[in-house]
Formats: structure tokens, sequence, C-alpha cells
């Protein structure tokens, strides 16, 4: 029988690779069916950065450590901001010429939005393998079911704009191996290492949700509304957000 931590990281590891790989599918969709699938996932993401992070963390910290859940946050939100400045420098990553698309600010919001989907991944996964560690069993094989499905929208989200941007099947087929094994790693890091996760993952996830929170904020929502689609779009994201809710 396979050990429940094994389980829980070829699942979420699955989910996100079939999401992945439904992205080769909408590759092409109309610009308002775009705007309307980008504002569901973003208001995934915006609920997920709530309920599965920033929430998490606080009640991790405790009153006594609020302020590093507030400067981890901040942290995240800078953190991305500030790899917005490199990202232009990334060309070589994506197998486009540099020189075509030096002044395509789409393709930087697209690495910077795949570049933050990465960075939660990590302290996700760390937070499943701590709730086998430290929690009943069931409620860890909640928890893994809710951040697995979460996945599957979340891998088209990486994989979708990587295509539309030009980048070669199988370079974006590689990003979306990369963003899945990193949560996959982080479910046994934060099995194996969850004496140290109670100081430091309170930190990670208040991180995490703070560079979620600048990317939807920052390049999501204005790149949906961008189009003369933002009601549909905005409607996507009220459902979005209550998807996840209900998956929590």
């Amino acid at each position: 029988m396979i050990h429940p931590v094994i389980a829980s990281s070829l699942t979420l590891g699955a989910a996100s690779l079939f999401g992945s790989a439904l992205g080769f599918i909408v590759k092409k969709i109309p610009h308002k069916w775009n705007d309307i699938f980008l504002g569901y996932c973003a208001g995934m993401m915006l609920a997920a950065a709530i309920v599965c992070l920033a929430m998490p963390a606080v009640e991790s910290a405790g009153h006594a450590r609020l302020w590093q859940v507030a400067l981890g946050m901040a942290a995240g939100a800078v953190l991305i901001s500030l790899l917005d400045m490199v990202t232009p420098h990334l060309h070589n990553l994506t197998g486009l010429d540099a020189e075509e698309h030096h002044h395509n600010a789409s393709l930087n919001r697209v690495l910077l939005f795949v570049i933050a989907i990465a960075i939660h991944k990590l302290p996700e996964g760390m937070a499943t393998g701590v709730a086998f560690d430290g929690s009943s069993l069931a409620n860890a094989e909640t928890l893994s079911l809710s951040i697995a499905l979460q996945n599957i929208p979340e891998g088209m989200v990486v994989i979708t704009p990587l295509l539309v941007a030009g980048v070669k099947m199988w370079r974006a087929l590689v990003v979306a191996a990369v963003v899945a094994g990193l949560e996959m790693a982080g479910v046994f890091m934060g099995y194996w290492v969850a004496s140290l996760t109670e100081t430091l993952l309170p930190m990670l996830m208040s991180m995490a949700a703070g560079a979620m929170l600048y990317v939807i904020s920052d390049e999501m929502i204005p790149e949906t509304h961008a189009h003369g689609y933002q009601k549909p779009a905005t409607f996507a994201l009220v459902a979005g957000f209550i998807t996840l809710l209900f998956i929590e």
C-alpha cells in the first residue's frame, strides 16, 4: 500500500499536470472566453491566497507573531515586483528571440505570473506535508484533495498563457513539470521537517499570499479588463472565489 504522503504528493503533481494538459486544448480560445476563464482562475487564486495561505499563516503565527505575517506578505509582493524588473532578461528561458520580443510586455507578464505560481507551490506543498505529520489522516487527506482540485485550473493557467505567448510546446511542458515538482517536493519537506515549519511556515505562506495578491491585482485583473469583457470576467472572478470556498 502506498504511503499517504507519497500518494498525496503524486496526487498534487498529477492534478497540476492534468490541468496543464487541458491548457494545450484551450490555447486558442477567443478573447472573451479567455478573459472569462482567466477571471475565474483569478477568483480561485484570490480565495486561495486568503483562505489557504494568509488565514492559516495568521492562525499558525498567533497574535504575538502577526508582524511576521505582515512582513511576509509585504516581502512577497516586493519580491514579485522586483522580479518584474528582471523578466525582460528571461527571453532565453522561453525559446523566443530576444530582439523580436524586446518590448513584449505580454511575455513579461506571463513569466512573472508563472514565477508567482511557482513561488507559492512550495509552501503549499509543505502545508500538506505538515498536516500529515501533525494532524489526523482524514484532515490531511481533505486538505490534499482541496489543493489538488485547485491545481487543475492553476495548471491550465500556467500552460495556456505560455503557449499563447509563443513558447514552444516542449518548453511549456517542462515549465509545468517544474511547477508541479516544486509542490510535490514541498509535501516531503513539510512532512520530514515539521518541527521547523512551525516557525518558518507562517512566513513562507504569508510571502506566497503577498506574491499571489500582487500578481492578481497588478496583472491578472487588468488583463481580463483589457478587451471590453470586464463584466463577464468580473462575475467569473466571483464564481471562481466561491468555487474555491466550496472546495475548502
